[in-house]
């Protein structure tokens, strides 16, 4: 049975302590996969005792919808950097594809989250609330692209589309990063999206 040191005493906010949690959760989910999200690991990168995490999570399982609620986060950045306007839909692609986001370590996590959802209902919740969300905010960057072309299109369902175009080729990333670097996925975005929108950047 692993164990684990008993950690020193340090005096920070919930929401510190909260945030450490999910720094730790991340650290072992870009590790290890699902397999690496253990109580034990976790603890041990955080360097906490066990009880927090049911304090602020109440279970695993909440810190790990927590942890996709921070992943999401980071996609919806672009919108959020902008809040007097809605940013055109090249900005959101480029911000996609930007190597902060676009990297090894974050596509090991999202692979490892996205295994789960099917079977974890809190998980699928969350994921359920943060699409909704994320998708809304799409089709608004392309009803404002569209808008600025005077061009007609049904932004709910092309948003849709570019998200799951988006997530293809993250995954492509994944298995042939030789053959799918930020530029080619960027590429591969304005293509499916010029015949709706006219030429993007």
């Amino acid at each position: 049975m692993s164990t684990i040191t008993k950690p020193k005493y340090r005096r920070l906010s919930g929401t510190a302590r909260a945030a450490m949690l999910i720094d730790a959760g991340l650290a072992c989910l870009a590790r290890g996969g699902i397999l690496g999200f253990t109580i034990d690991n976790i603890c041990r990168e955080a360097k906490v005792s066990r009880g927090l995490i049911t304090h602020h999570f109440k279970s695993k399982d909440g810190l790990l919808a927590a942890i996709y609620a921070r992943m999401y986060s980071r996609s919806l950045a672009v919108f959020d950097s902008t809040p007097d306007r809605t940013p055109e839909i090249s900005e959101v692609i480029a911000a996609e594809f930007h190597p902060d986001v676009f990297n090894r370590e974050n596509i090991t996590i999202w692979l490892a989250l996205w295994g789960e959802i099917a079977t974890n209902p809190v998980l699928g919740t969350e994921h359920r609330k943060n699409y909704h969300h994320y998708r809304s905010a799409v089709a608004a960057s392309l009803n404002r692209t569209a808008a600025a072309r005077k061009r007609q299109i049904d932004g709910e369902n092309l948003a849709v589309m570019i998200i799951a175009l988006i997530d293809g080729l993250w995954l492509e990333n994944c298995m042939a990063p030789e053959l799918m670097s930020a530029t080619s996925a960027i590429a591969a975005c304005n293509q499916v999206l010029e015949p709706y929108l006219g030429p993007l950047p």
